[in-house]
């Protein structure tokens, strides 16, 4: 039942492609006012680069986040899921995950872009630069879904949803910059194993308590 409802948020934006499209192009266009407004030396941009990666990465997160919700606004149908017989925690874990994937594919293309146009030295590390985005991503979509589930039907949604992810999200958003810029100046691992530690954990505690609660507030 689960892969259904998976299957189903991955199918509506296949058809639609609206969120990933509106992820990228303000991606990009965040990228673009950096790299017009900034007017510094590679090694400048640097130094502060890794936060302003993840300034960006966060705030298509909850453009999509928002967006994923919304669309089950759209006649009723959160109230349809709701009323049939899936485990409601399913549709914890089909947000979550959708998010991700969402999240993952807007990363392949605005990455390249952010190096590109900011003049920065190529990385390398793949494998360590993909594991990051992912465990960080899978962070930022665990809150995002969990908290993005509890605004959902408030007034005025999708001005609480920033305000309540911004300070629950921060501490791994810390974590993923301190983690960032250590790949991108060849830190062992062991001087920032700290920072992965701690993302680990938030990824499973969210994950664990969007699992267990969503059915609680979801009936809100």
């Amino acid at each position: 039942m689960f892969l259904t409802v998976l299957k189903k948020d991955l199918l509506v934006e296949l058809r639609s492609k609206e969120i990933v499209i509106s992820m990228i192009a303000f991606g990009v266009s965040v990228i673009l006012l950096y790299s017009f407004s900034f007017n510094q030396s590679p090694e400048t941009f640097s130094i502060f680069s890794a936060g302003l990666l993840w300034m960006v990465f966060l705030f298509i997160s909850v453009l999509g986040l928002h967006r994923s919700f919304s669309l089950e606004k759209e006649f009723d149908a959160m109230g349809l899921m709701l009323s049939a017989p899936v485990d409601r925690s399913y549709i914890f874990l089909s947000k979550w995950l959708s998010g991700l994937a969402f999240l993952l594919v807007s990363q392949s293309v605005i990455v390249p872009l952010f190096w590109l146009f900011l003049h920065l030295p190529i990385p390398g590390n793949l494998g360590g630069w993909i594991g990051l985005f992912i465990l960080s991503d899978l962070g930022i979509t665990s809150i995002g879904s969990l908290v993005s589930g509890i605004t959902m039907r408030a007034r005025m949604g999708e001005i609480l949803l920033p305000i309540l992810l911004f300070p629950l999200v921060s501490p791994l958003l810390i974590a993923a910059v301190r983690s960032t810029h250590a790949l991108m100046n060849n830190q062992d691992f062991g001087e920032w194993r700290i920072w992965i530690q701690l993302m680990t954990t938030f990824v499973v505690a969210f994950a664990l308590m969007g699992y267990v609660i969503f059915d609680h507030v979801s009936e809100q």
